[in-house]
């Protein structure tokens, strides 16, 4: 006999709020993640956890069947959970591959399967497309996403692809494989010296600030200043791995790097 599908869950982060809305199972989520803004109806749900913190209590009073976790972020939060009997699945995608696939999984997990896999396939279809323009545009600018200030943190692994799908050059492309951010800590003299045409700034959970970036030691020479290409992708479209990065977060790299030299691409 075929399992039920789970009728309430909850998500301890937005990637999985969003996809559950795009399969059709909203409606069973039963608590979210306070960072959950697509779409706008998620945002009317239980809120019962930050990042890396959650309301155990809160969660179990909602009497959920399944909870959806990130990495080993949320380790304490599943640890308490998984003492009180809840049954939980821990994605930990850090690439575009990996957000396909976790697509693939939620669907499995939800018996959603083909809503799911037409889901996954949509979006490898406009990666693909993004992924021929940018192998046409005749200036391929060197970009630096940084995506907290203090300390300069660059961008993770999903991020850096979508820079080099869509026709720019992650200059630090080396380390965004690293999936912990300590391990993405650069340097102003390491900016400074990577010379980026372009940056970008996601400051999770705050505004990008331009001028406090330009005034830092030694950037008045760094192009991306001295050009005023100082551009923001907001976290929430960009940081989230799930479908809002390969779709909003895609189109707004886009336009970034077309717009640099490649006048009407």
């Amino acid at each position: 006999m075929k399992a039920a599908a789970p009728a309430r869950i909850v998500c301890l982060t937005a990637e999985t709020v969003e996809t559950l809305y795009l399969l059709g199972a909203g409606p069973r989520i039963a608590g979210v993640t306070g960072y959950a803004v697509r779409p706008a109806e998620a945002r009317h749900k239980p809120r019962i956890a930050a990042f890396t913190t959650a309301h155990v209590e809160r969660i179990l009073a909602l009497k959920p069947d399944l909870v959806l976790g990130f990495s080993d972020l949320q380790a304490e939060i599943v640890r308490d959970l998984v003492k009180a009997g809840i049954e939980i699945h821990v994605f930990n995608q850090r690439d575009i591959a990996g957000i396909l696939a976790m697509i693939r999984t939620l669907g499995r997990l939800v018996g959603a399967e083909k809503k799911a896999e037409n889901l996954a396939a949509a979006l490898e279809k406009r990666l693909a497309a993004a992924r021929r323009h940018g192998a046409k545009l005749k200036n391929r600018p060197r970009v630096y996403f940084e995506e907290w200030d203090a300390p300069a943190i660059c961008g993770i692994r999903w991020v850096s692809e979508l820079i080099e799908l869509v026709g720019g050059a992650d200059v630090f492309a080396e380390r965004a494989h690293q999936g912990i951010a300590s391990a993405r800590m650069v340097s102003s003299e390491e900016i400074v010296a990577a010379a980026p045409d372009i940056v970008i700034g996601s400051w999770c959970g705050k505004k990008f600030r331009p001028e406090r970036l330009a005034a830092r030691p030694g950037f008045a020479q760094v192009p991306a200043v001295r050009d005023g290409q100082l551009h923001e992708i907001k976290s929430a479209i960009i940081l989230q791995p799930g479908p809002g990065a390969l779709t909003l977060g895609l189109e707004a790299m886009e336009k970034i790097i077309r717009g640099w030299r490649n006048p009407g691409a």
